[in-house]
């Protein structure tokens, strides 16, 4: 039985692969880019034997604790990672418990992570050669940590399942992990800086971490190759003991959500009214416009973008420098134009198979574009140029406005048309509706990442006459060049809109069916 259920998770994998060949292909980028991190990984493990037994000890049990940590609390913040075998579709299956619970396990500790995180784990080995007791125990203590690293992350999804369930749930997971990843750069920044004026406390933090079920079992091999087998003892026993309540913890709540599966709430609500259908005309580009500034205010996919709104210019005042360089505000607004603008490029993908209410009601694809761009107009236009004034209020630099409201308008403008070009062209693998905005499809991250590359570049090329009007204009002190470039973004800008709308709405109305039958696919 476990045999089988590990088997039935690679023939999904491979299935969902054969059936989508560029997910395949961002699939091998995605494994090479991280074979390339596993390589330095080890590589840095061995070069720590060649230092003291003491630095070597603080890296990994610092390295090693962040590693269970990650392993644990990231896949309850997304929904789950790997879910290619979800337990809740087994439900219905007469399979014991424990077999269920060794097949999770094995079938997690065998997939893309838990193989790159096992030969990490294993490598550690290789920091203590010099010392061949504590390489043993480093091989011991690694299948255990890693293990730990598995089994706690189904764990705690098991048992946030039943609160996790919601709609709302689904948005405050989305923030938390969201929200800490782009303010991850100046964590570090700021980590780095307190560890630069305190040498000594990277020790100390592990001295501590040692002793807690995140970092003891990383502790053993270093305290046997130190001499101290009664201590190297007791963490090993912390780190068995973990993985053992981590188990324990784990069938239970893997119990509970099999006897009793969560149903879908509800829903209690009422309309009132036509809600903005009420308020944009009664065109067919007005009731797309209206439909997609809906998703905006409700669906979690959308609203992560407009995350990033208020946490870009908190990285760029970090990164910059503070107070001693106010001026790099003034690379919000554009920065902001972009990220908006593109953020409709997935908008069919968004909409999945609902997108065959668009064919059903013969909406022409010019209609189609003008709808979704003047939703996200709405609000897109007044935060990029609200941005823009609001950057040069605060750095004192009013002689550069109108050049800057010049690049942000021609790209967020550019940015429209791009937009409607690429989504009435492309589907990409997205979270599907109800799932978590983080949730990734085998190969989709990638793919859409290199999308979002190519979109971003052919914007860059597209804003350039503006831009260079604006910087030489900044550069040399000429008024009128930034004139100029407000000139030509908003006339450029709004061209290659139309030219955007109409040459992407065009393309819909000729493979719209096309479209329609690969976001099929993608279910």
């Amino acid at each position: 039985m476990v045999a089988t259920l590990v088997k039935l998770r690679f023939l999904l994998l491979a299935n969902s692969l054969k059936k989508k060949p560029w997910q395949l292909v961002a699939v091998i980028i995605g494994a090479l880019y991280g074979l390339g991190l596993l390589v330095g990984a080890v590589a840095l493990l061995f070069a720590l034997s060649f230092g003291s037994i003491e630095f070597a000890r603080t890296v990994t049990v610092l390295a090693g604790a962040a590693l269970i940590i990650g392993w644990t609390i990231l896949p309850m913040l997304t929904s789950g990672i790997d879910q290619t075998v979800d337990s809740a579709r087994l439900a219905t299956f007469p399979i014991p418990l424990n077999t269920l619970v060794l097949s999770l396990a094995i079938s997690g500790v065998l997939g893309v992570p838990g193989i790159v995180t096992l030969i990490a784990a294993l490598a550690t080995a290789g920091t203590w050669w010099k010392h061949p007791a504590a390489a043993i125990v480093a091989v011991v203590c690694a299948v255990v940590g890693v293990l730990t690293c598995v089994i706690g992350s189904r764990m705690l999804v098991a048992l946030s399942s039943r609160i996790g369930a919601g709609r709302r749930a689904r948005e405050a997971k989305g923030i938390l992990i969201f929200v800490p990843l782009l303010l991850l750069g100046p964590i570090i920044f700021g980590l780095s800086q307190m560890f630069r004026d305190a040498p000594n406390l990277f020790p100390r933090i592990a001295e501590i971490v040692s002793w807690t079920p995140f970092g003891a079992i990383w502790a053993v091999p270093a305290d046997v190759a130190l001499g101290n087998p009664g201590r190297a003892a007791l963490e090993f026993l912390i780190g068995v003991a973990t993985l053992a309540a981590l188990l324990l913890l784990w069938r239970w709540g893997l119990a509970r959500a099999l006897e009793t599966p969560n149903r879908p709430a509800q829903s209690t609500s009422r309309a009132r009214g036509l809600g903005l259908f009420g308020v944009f005309s009664g065109t067919p580009s007005g009731a797309v416009a209206a439909r997609a500034l809906t998703y905006w205010i409700r669906d979690p996919r959308y609203a992560q973008a407009l995350i990033a709104v208020p946490l870009v210019p908190v990285l760029i005042f970090v990164y910059a420098g503070g107070n001693d360089n106010l001026a790099a505000l003034n690379t919000v607004a554009p920065i902001i134009a972009v990220l908006l603008s593109m953020s409709i490029y997935t908008d069919v993908s968004y909409d999945n198979t609902a997108f065959a209410l668009h064919l059903q009601s013969g909406v022409s694809g010019r209609a189609d574009r003008t709808g979704r761009v003047l939703a996200l107009a709405v609000f897109a236009a007044p935060i990029s140029i609200g941005l823009a004034v609001a950057s040069v209020a605060v750095s004192g630099t009013w002689q550069i406005l109108p050049g800057l409201l010049g690049i942000t308008t021609g790209v967020l403008l550019t940015g429209f048309g791009v937009s409607s070009f690429v989504s009435g062209r492309f589907v990409f693998a997205v979270p599907a509706p109800g799932e978590s905005p983080f949730t990734s499809k085998p190969g989709g991250g990638v793919s859409l990442m290199l999308s979002t590359f190519a979109t971003w570049s052919m914007v860059g090329i597209l804003v350039i006459p503006e831009m260079v009007l604006a910087i030489v204009g900044f550069a040399l002190d000429i008024p009128i060049l930034g004139w100029l470039s407000l000139v030509v973004g908003i006339l450029l800008g709004s061209g290659l809109m139309v030219i955007g709308i109409r040459q992407g709405g065009a393309i819909l109305d000729r493979r719209g069916p096309d479209l329609l039958a690969k976001l099929q696919a993608h279910r």
